[in-house]
């Protein structure tokens, strides 16, 4: 099985796809009223379907970003501002990963990650462009009650490969994925595991967990499709699960 798009609901398809194919190097194509942009490989989609345009983050809401994983951080972000993108500045967040934000046309969140922290060297400069060996590393979804979440995800076949405390910030992560795949240290929580786990080249499914808190739902998330499900089904807060076709 595999995590395969990210279903997201835009006013214009077209136009923020044009955005991620111009700036991070996806393909896009039209599929009907609506279209998708990604990479190729084995790492998620974004199908961008009509219909949206009300959309406005918040930290209150279910559905919090993508991410976008990147040999070298500072490189690709040169890029994005001399596109004239506001990209915030990068830096390394405590034990986690050297990242930084902006945001699509739509208003949807994207995170940039590193595959090493800031005091690593970057992963060598591929040719072809700071994105040539990006790839949409993580969905990334907010829950008050992770062990309903992980119970389903795991039933369906997701293995969790890493637990990060942020205490400072009252939430943990915890980082799932379809793979046959084991972190290199056992202990989930170590530190020593994160790099590794940035460099993976599927998509990771993330939840920002905050114990007992409850978030919005988000309408123009529009579901999760998944490679491999036999039937439609939804996760632990009701978003849908999407066989694909």
């Amino acid at each position: 099985m595999r995590l395969a798009a990210l279903r997201l609901r835009v006013a214009d398809p077209a136009a923020v796809a044009r955005f991620y194919a111009q700036h991070f190097g996806m393909t896009a194509r039209p599929e009907g009223a609506q279209w998708r942009v990604g990479y190729a490989g084995r790492d998620s989609d974004l199908i961008l379907m009509p219909g949206g345009g009300g959309f406005s983050a918040d930290r209150g809401q279910r559905y919090w970003k993508i991410g976008i994983t990147v040999p070298d951080l500072d490189r690709a972000v040169d890029q994005l501002r001399r596109d004239g993108l506001e990209v915030s500045v990068p830096h390394q967040f405590r034990d986690i990963g050297y990242l930084c934000h902006l945001s699509d046309p739509a208003g949807f969140p994207v995170e940039l990650l590193q595959w090493t922290f800031q005091d690593s060297p970057p992963a060598p400069q591929q040719s072809g462009g700071p994105f040539s060996a990006a790839r949409i590393g993580q969905i990334t979804l907010r829950s008050g009650d992770i062990s309903a979440e992980t119970e389903i995800w795991i039933a369906l076949g997701m293995r969790l490969l890493s637990v990060q405390e942020v205490p400072s910030h009252g939430f943990d992560l915890h980082f799932l994925a379809f793979t046959d795949e084991t972190p290199p240290d056992p202990d989930l929580w170590s530190v020593a595991n994160r790099g590794w786990l940035w460099q993976r080249p599927y998509t990771t499914l993330e939840f920002q967990h905050v114990p007992g808190a409850e978030f919005a739902a988000v309408p123009d998330l529009r579901g999760i499709e998944i490679d491999g499900l036999r039937a439609p089904q939804k996760d632990a807060a009701g978003t849908a699960l999407i066989p694909t076709r």
